[in-house]
């Protein structure tokens, strides 16, 4: 079954916006987990604007509790330290030892990632394959969140990445502008399953994360060999009028299903 890694940046966000600690995002993480989510993921950005480099450590403690779950971290590998607690990609990933790391080309001015990397470019992949190497050193498995496009994604495995990360916003959109069943959306379904099928048959894990929901989530993992999703915005969206037990609960039964 496909596991499901819930991003808690959205919980950050919401404690970020009054101060305090409340809602607390280590105690929701744990809500998270004890309701049966394979792992938690953070995206924590140098601006600090939902999850803080402090947030990552404590995680990783509470993450360490529970065998078999897994702790994911995102983010630009070229963000450096910075001012205000950030304390750069690199030591983060040195620090913590994630299970895994998922490699996002994104900068301090995008509200949210909207992207793949570029793999033409020789020089992101020369730097992007060092950086691969060392986090693999570290231990950690290594994504790179990539567009459903076939040729960056043989890129991706000639750089040395376990797995990539599918950007299924443009899916999402499709589904939410026409419905599930639309030939536009069809179609763009039917342009992930033939980039996940490329990826599986070169070796590559295929996770897929983005405006994934309770509406597109089934028809999604449908096309198989998606081995994890990373889900945030919408679970905790969802979560506000179910509670975050059950929440969690209805996203594993799709995944179920």
């Amino acid at each position: 079954m496909t596991v499901l890694s819930v991003n808690v940046n959205k919980i950050a966000w919401l404690r970020n916006a009054r101060g305090g600690d409340r809602p607390n995002v280590v105690d929701c993480a744990r809500t998270v987990l004890d309701a049966g989510a394979g792992g938690i993921t953070v995206h924590p950005r140098p601006d600090a604007r939902h999850i803080r480099a402090s947030d990552v450590y404590a995680l990783k403690g509470l993450v360490d509790e529970y065998p078999g779950a897994e702790f994911n971290i995102e983010g630009n590998p070229k963000a450096p330290a910075r001012a205000g607690g950030y304390p750069g990609f690199d030591r983060l990933i040195d620090d913590i030892r994630p299970h895994q790391c998922t490699l996002v080309p994104d900068d301090d001015a995008q509200l949210t990632s909207d992207h793949g990397w570029d793999l033409t470019d020789e020089g992101t992949v020369v730097q992007l394959q060092r950086l691969v190497a060392r986090y693999q050193s570290w231990g950690a498995r290594v994504s790179l969140f990539m567009d459903p496009v076939c040729v960056q994604i043989a890129a991706a495995k000639r750089l040395g990445a376990d797995r990539i990360e599918l950007y299924t916003g443009p899916y999402a959109d499709q589904v939410a502008r026409c419905g599930l069943d639309h030939p536009n959306a069809e179609a763009s379904w039917t342009t992930y399953r033939d980039a996940a099928r490329f990826a599986h048959e070169r070796g590559l894990g295929v996770n897929a994360g983005h405006d994934l929901d309770l509406v597109n989530l089934a028809r999604f993992v449908s096309m198989g060999h998606i081995a994890e999703v990373s889900i945030g915005h919408a679970l905790v969206a969802d979560a506000l009028e179910m509670g975050l037990t059950r929440t969690v609960e209805r996203y594993l039964e799709q995944l179920e299903s």
